[in-house]
């Protein structure tokens, strides 16, 4: 019997660390998922049973990896992939999706990659502790958002702990600064039309070294960053406020509503006003 549990995060303004979905699925033999692309990170973990996992790489290849309970598997934003269950001890998985400004480095510090996208670990304690964390978050979506929130950056500090191939990343105070610079930036003028342009100009910086570096850090591009900031406000003011959606695109910089309606499709995967009719349930 395919049993599924899903739910939608209600509040998108955690830019650090922020939740999108979650869900818990207990797969029929061979239930097949995709090819899909993601527009965030997405992490299974496998509490019983056994499955595949297709995920293309950085270099145009496709890898393949066998999976079984007390492991898990990351999908990182626009890969491409498939997973598939056993035919003969299908499995059961939680899952979270979630995205935010440190979570790139934060999956780096774990080991992982797109190449190197699978969960293992020896530290069993810690392992259990994280997949207690995702069943918590799923079985409890009713509860406060800062809750939740709480619970997810457990979660993440589990998983960067006992994560097979953890390693540490060097990073460079100066560029940390210029990213929190620039964040804060962003965090300020974002209702205005702003540029990647004007904000290396007010850090100083070479328009392309700022998008390398800011990129680095954060694993968007700068305009990625800036659109997907200006769409957790409006889902904010969608959520709880009664304002038209063309006055909420122009009070996030997008004077144009088409643009608008585009960006936030872009991020949430349905039009504005399909996302607050939701909310209301």
């Amino acid at each position: 019997m395919h049993e599924i549990k899903f739910a939608i995060f209600p509040n998108q303004s955690f830019v650090d660390l922020g939740l999108y979905q979650f869900g818990r699925e207990s797969c029929t033999p061979g239930h097949l998922f995709g090819p899909a692309r993601r527009n965030h990170y997405l992490f299974h973990y496998i509490i019983r049973g056994r499955g595949v996992l297709h995920s293309d790489d950085m270099h145009g290849g496709t890898n393949t990896f066998s999976l079984h309970g007390g492991e898990g598997f990351l999908i990182f934003p626009d890969q491409i992939t498939t997973y598939i269950a056993d035919i003969d001890n299908p499995w059961e998985y939680a899952w979270l999706e979630f995205d935010g400004l440190r979570v790139k480095q934060a999956l780096e510090v774990a080991g992982f990659s797109p190449e190197q996208p699978v969960y293992r670990t020896e530290m069993n304690e810690l392992r259990e502790k994280l997949r207690d964390e995702m069943i918590y978050i799923v079985d409890n979506s009713e509860t406060s958002q800062f809750q939740l929130i709480g619970h997810l950056y457990l979660f993440m500090d589990y998983l960067t702990r006992s994560a097979e191939h953890a390693g540490k990343v060097i990073t460079s105070r100066l560029r940390e600064f210029y990213i929190r610079e620039a964040v804060a930036y962003i965090e300020n003028n974002y209702q205005r039309n702003i540029t990647v342009e004007e904000i290396a100009e007010a850090l100083r910086l070479n328009r392309s070294y700022f998008g390398k570096i800011f990129r680095q850090a954060t694993g968007k591009t700068p305009q990625r960053f800036l659109m997907n900031y200006r769409m957790i406000k409006a889902a904010e003011m969608l959520a709880q406020t009664e304002r038209p959606i063309n006055e909420i695109g122009a009070s996030v910089g997008y004077e144009n509503q088409m643009h608008f309606s585009r960006a936030f499709r872009t991020i949430y995967g349905i039009p504005p006003r399909e996302w607050r009719n939701r909310q209301k349930g």
